[in-house]
């Protein structure tokens, strides 16, 4: 793992357009101020939405199986089955 280069709160005022043009490519960096490290400047990771059959099929090929029984004594156990009726006013 290689070390995040470390700017100052100064820098960061004085370079913001680069840095943050750097952060958008992904580059990390390490806030210091006086000396100090003070907090992280980390590009966002980006979220898919959408994952195809197919690799969610090769995903959970290393999936453990599920035991049905165990699943749905875990649901009922879960479950409010003492709320009664939900229409009854």
């Amino acid at each position: 793992m290689t070390a995040q280069p470390e700017i100052t709160q100064r820098d960061l005022r004085n370079r913001s357009k680069e840095i943050m043009d750097a952060v958008e490519h992904g580059q990390a960096f390490t806030v210091t101020r006086d000396g100090h490290r003070i907090g992280e400047l980390i590009p966002l990771r980006g979220r898919r939405r959408f994952v195809s059959r197919m690799e969610f099929a090769t995903m959970s090929r290393g999936a453990p199986p599920v035991d049905l029984e165990a699943f749905r004594a875990d649901q009922d156990a879960a479950a409010d089955h003492d709320s009664g009726d939900p229409y009854a006013r």
